[in-house]
């Protein structure tokens, strides 16, 4: 028998933070405004723990911001911390417009009768 070992975190990196869906969810919420944590449960109708957990793990990898009011966290996003994201797919957009740009002259000569 092998012994489990514990699982290695996989919330470390914007990249992994994302790829939860709930995560992707929570910055959505935050993108035009900022929100409380009750107001973020209100939301999604998740419940409290599971919205906390998402707000820090999303917190530690620093795309969003806490700040306290009195007894409430009021969280927003930091636009910022997207810009590797960016960058990463910024690769992919180039190669899709290539690509695009190829089938549209493609569909033109078609268009225009020639079959080559």
């Amino acid at each position: 028998i092998i012994p489990s070992m514990a699982r290695a975190t996989t919330t470390c990196d914007i990249f992994n933070a994302l790829a939860e869906s709930k995560r992707r969810t929570v910055i959505d919420l935050l993108l035009d405004k900022e929100l409380s944590v009750s107001e973020l449960v209100q939301a999604t109708g998740w419940n409290q723990p599971v919205v906390s957990k998402h707000l820090g793990v999303l917190r530690e990898v620093g795309l969003v911001h806490e700040q306290r009011a009195g007894r409430n966290r009021i969280y927003s996003l930091n636009l910022d911390a997207l810009q590797p994201m960016h960058d990463w797919l910024e690769q992919f957009s180039e190669y899709w417009n290539r690509n695009l740009n190829q089938l549209d002259d493609y569909l033109i000569r078609l268009q225009a009768g020639d079959k080559k």
